[in-house]
């Protein structure tokens, strides 16, 4: 599979976007630019494998993919929330 640098940079910025939003709605969990990034890029692959599964479609173009990752990178915070406090919120 071939990605253009413009491809490679467009999901860093919706990485980038969605792990910084996610870290505002899940209150007292940054991890920086990098760890944010990381964050919202594996948010995105969450959404994009849970949300066709149970239907969801939220949005269109670059605003979906947006979207799909930021709930996907908060769904990943607060799992990681949990496991680090030991299953407490």
């Amino acid at each position: 599979m071939y990605m253009s640098g413009q491809g490679i940079l467009v999901i860093l910025l919706v990485g980038l976007i969605a792990g910084w939003l996610a870290g505002k709605i899940v209150q007292g969990t940054g991890f920086g630019l990098i760890g944010d990034i990381f964050i919202g890029i594996v948010g995105a692959f969450i959404a994009s494998w849970l949300f066709p599964r149970l239907g969801i479609a939220l949005g269109a173009g670059l605003v979906r993919e947006i979207i799909d990752a930021t709930i996907g990178a908060v769904l990943l915070l607060i799992i990681i929330r949990l496991v680090r406090t030991g299953g407490r919120w």
